[in-house]
């Protein structure tokens, strides 16, 4: 009945979506016309490609997920999924004009409708998503959940209880651990395993049952999915072994036998191609809009220090592939000659060799790292296929020599200008492995989404200036 409820609602969000983005479409027509002198005529092209907007974001919204009343997912993420929806439906609008000749459609209004899509998207689902975490930590739309746990799931149980805006309650925790009993027992009604959980189910009003245990005992789950799929409560499995060696664990068949397949690295080729579309359209568009900006620069760099305006340095990429990084030059002409005698000065741990106040930088260096606009000149990289705007940052060969076994996987994704480590506040205090893991949790969660969501909090990053 609740999972009917909800599908119900989230078929409402979705049509409500597509009625505000018909909405945005009028509006981005009638500020066009405001702007300039010259009215667009309402002629039939404007109805189809408002009838156009109906079944295609709708569809978009589904394939995000945006349909979805969420109750764990961050405003970045929210942010990126709609984006997503945005550039999509807007490229399949142009597409469909130019297929099917609509010469009379403007262009601006189209792009006016994407941006103020978004800005219109975004800002109610962020009004209702604050106003369902206040009706959630009331006590309304919420969930009542049962764990079963053993001392690796702390961690899991002390997030359902500290968020209370998700709107899950833990009415039940089964669990032969010690600990578990002795900290949660005066909260939560504390179980052993012994207990007949599908006794629990049907007497306790239990919406979903989570089984959070590292140990993974198949006739246990078997007997849970069935006690379970029985009166229709949801079955959620959680383990270490998820996590252990990738993200994304899939079912495949061998002729008819099911097999849980993990993937390491990424594979999914199509959305791979279109992080690599998406990386070279931006690093053109962007160096186009910087150039102005970048000229100056190099006007500054020739005028403060001798030496070229680049600093060009032989990177690791793709699969152990070298090829020269550049970035503006933010040191003395000699630096890397200097680096040999700063060794002993060096504040960072592993391979890598960092400095707080390296005395090799130049001054104007100081303020382009600051600012990160020293990383400008990696957009060639970007353009000419070395490297993406998000992936883990490409090391030099000496670093990668000193590398254990396990770290050389965050070399199995293309390089990129901004990661996981580039948008700690914290991040000069990281250690190397704890750096390393990032990298490879960012390989393990890949997805075009998780790219968008770093690459606003990078510009957020900039915009604070915590850049070093």
């Amino acid at each position: 009945m609740i999972k009917e409820r909800e599908q119900q609602i989230n078929n409402i969000f979705g049509v409500f979506d597509v009625i505000l983005s018909v909405f945005a479409f009028l509006l981005a027509y009638l500020i066009r016309n405001l702007i300039f002198v010259s009215e667009l005529s309402a002629t039939n092209e404007y109805l189809i490609i408002g009838l156009l907007i109906i079944p295609t974001w709708f569809v978009l919204l589904k394939s995000v997920h945006l349909t979805e009343m969420h109750r764990t997912k961050t405003y970045s993420m929210i942010l990126a999924s709609y984006l997503k929806v945005i550039v999509i439906g807007v490229v399949a609008i142009f597409l469909f004009a130019f297929l099917f000749k609509l010469n009379n459609i403007s262009r601006l209004v189209i792009l006016l409708f994407g941006l103020i899509d978004l800005i219109i998207l975004f800002s109610v689902r962020l009004a209702v998503y604050r106003a369902m975490k206040y009706f959630r930590v009331k006590g309304y739309n919420s969930r009542n959940i049962v764990v079963i746990a053993d001392d690796s799931s702390e961690e899991f149980i002390n997030k359902i209880l500290n968020n209370k805006e998700w709107g899950y309650i833990l009415k039940h925790i089964i669990t032969n651990s010690s600990n578990l009993y002795k900290k949660y027992k005066d909260l939560i009604s504390v179980h052993t395993e012994r207990l007949n959980l599908r006794n629990l189910i049907d007497k306790d009003v239990i919406d979903e049952v989570i089984y959070c245990k590292n140990e993974i005992n198949q006739n246990s789950i078997k007997n849970i999915i069935h006690d379970c799929e029985e009166v229709g409560v949801v079955f959620m499995m959680q383990s270490q072994l998820f996590s252990m060696s990738a993200t994304k664990a899939h079912l495949n068949h061998f002729d008819e036998m099911p097999f849980l397949t993990f993937d390491n690295t990424p594979s999914d080729h199509f959305a791979l191609k279109v992080k690599n579309t998406f990386s070279v359209l931006a690093a053109f568009f962007i160096l186009f809009i910087w150039s102005p900006i970048m000229f100056a620069i190099a006007l500054v760099i020739k005028a403060t220090s001798k030496g070229p305006v680049f600093f060009k340095q032989k990177r690791v990429g793709l699969r152990g592939r070298t090829f020269n990084m550049f970035k503006f030059r933010t040191m003395v002409e000699n630096a890397e000659e200097l680096k040999t005698q700063l060794l002993v000065a060096n504040e960072a741990d592993g391979p890598v060799f960092k400095i707080k106040n390296d005395p090799r930088i130049t001054k104007i260096g100081k303020l382009l790292r600051k600012t990160g606009l020293d990383e400008l000149p990696q957009f060639i990289n970007v353009l000419i296929g070395d490297m993406s705007l998000v992936g883990p940052r490409p090391p030099i060969p000496s670093e990668v020599k000193q590398y254990k076994r396990w770290q050389r996987r965050r070399l199995s994704m293309k390089p990129g200008i901004t990661c996981t480590w580039q948008i700690k506040p914290d991040r000069n205090n990281i250690s190397f492995d704890e750096w390393m893991k990032m990298d490879l949790q960012y390989i393990d969660n890949w997805s075009n989404r998780l790219d968008m969501v770093l690459f606003f909090k990078t510009i957020s990053t900039v915009l604070k200036g915590s850049g070093s």
